[in-house]
């Protein structure tokens, strides 16, 4: 069974990849209630030479730093890990995975089709008269259809989305 021990956090090291989770929001929740009702969960570290390494409780670190601690409570655990995957963590990963694909599929479709109806479509006044805006000198200027659904988003950003 595993011990509570404290910590000195000056000699815990984040590894890179964790700290890029780093929600700021979560920390301002933790660090609160933190100082309503103390440190509910430990963290957990394993040991590396003199240091110790973070392995879950980024967020609780950082609570603690942001609150001025010197030390923290957690557990020491070996270097290999002892929490079997969730099989829900599989399926949230492939949700999310197909969900991308999903959008990129739709993204590229509406992009295919706006690109489709521009070059189906023949200049007409009624077309013609979208496509032309006087200039503040009364000239009238022919501006390009855009050919992607990217391209409209900028001509429409850069007209303020007055169209």
């Amino acid at each position: 069974m595993l011990k509570r021990e404290s910590f000195p956090i000056a000699k815990i090291y984040v590894p890179v990849k964790r700290r890029a989770a780093l929600r700021p929001e979560t920390v301002r929740e933790i660090a609160e209630s933190m100082l309503e009702i103390g440190q509910a969960t430990p963290i957990l570290v394993r040991r590396d030479g003199d240091r110790f390494v973070l392995v879950e409780g980024l967020h609780r670190l950082e609570a603690c730093k942001a609150l001025g601690e010197e030390a923290i409570v957690g557990f020491l655990v070996s270097g290999q890990s002892n929490k079997a995957p969730s099989p829900y963590d599989d399926e949230a990963d492939a949700v999310r995975e197909k969900t991308e694909r999903l959008r990129a599929l739709r993204l590229a479709k509406e992009a295919e089709e706006k690109r489709r109806a521009v070059s189906d479509v023949v200049p007409t006044e009624a077309t013609k008269s979208s496509t032309e805006k006087p200039s503040r000198s009364g000239h009238v200027t022919t501006r390009a259809k855009p050919a992607t659904l990217a391209d409209w988003l900028v001509d429409r950003e850069r007209d303020g989305f007055r169209n």
